[in-house]
């Protein structure tokens, strides 16, 4: 069989994430500037192999002050560490349209393999013939695992900055 390639569609695609504030907000955040690309044996989504990669340095959350600070030594450090990446080694069907993605995500200089939940959303034509699919992706990290460890204790106890990051990631490919 054939192998199909995927590309990414950035204008319906998110690469999201949450993290916690002062212990008890969640600030939410995304970047800008990322590709990814999947390959399937024909349309058969339990052979996919997904490629991701992002600039660190297209990070936001909507204050500019925070942004930077988040692009600077004390956490991504974009200017040394300009790309995180994302290589899956296994997508296995759990039930129908749910998935879990396994893969090893690099990200300042640190690589550890991690888990996504998946649901796939199946294959459709747009209104212009080209077949497309769409997956949602959900996932937790530890930041302090890729080396990202800046914090600042809270007078009140606890921390400014919570270690879990939440993912929260909608994927939009087209066949190509």
């Amino acid at each position: 069989m054939a192998t199909t390639k995927w590309a990414i569609d950035p204008a319906h695609s998110e690469i999201g994430f949450k993290v916690k504030h002062m212990m008890f907000t969640n600030v939410s955040g995304n970047f800008e500037k990322f590709d990814a690309s999947i390959e399937t044996e024909g349309d058969d989504f339990s052979t996919a192999k997904f490629d991701f990669s992002g600039e660190t340095s297209s990070i936001t959350t909507g204050n500019a002050d925070r942004d930077n600070h988040l692009k600077s030594a004390d956490f991504f450090d974009a200017e040394q560490f300009p790309k995180l990446t994302f290589k899956s080694t296994s997508f296995d069907k759990i039930s129908e349209g749910e998935y879990k993605l396994t893969g090893d995500l690099s990200l300042h200089g640190v690589t550890k393999q991690v888990k996504l939940d998946v649901e796939f959303g199946g294959l459709a034509k747009d209104p212009w013939g080209n077949t497309k699919t769409g997956l949602s992706a959900t996932g937790k990290i530890n930041r302090k695992d890729w080396g990202l460890n800046w914090n600042s204790a809270l007078e009140t106890g606890g921390v400014l900055v919570g270690e879990e990051v939440k993912l929260n990631i909608e994927l939009q490919f087209i066949q190509g």
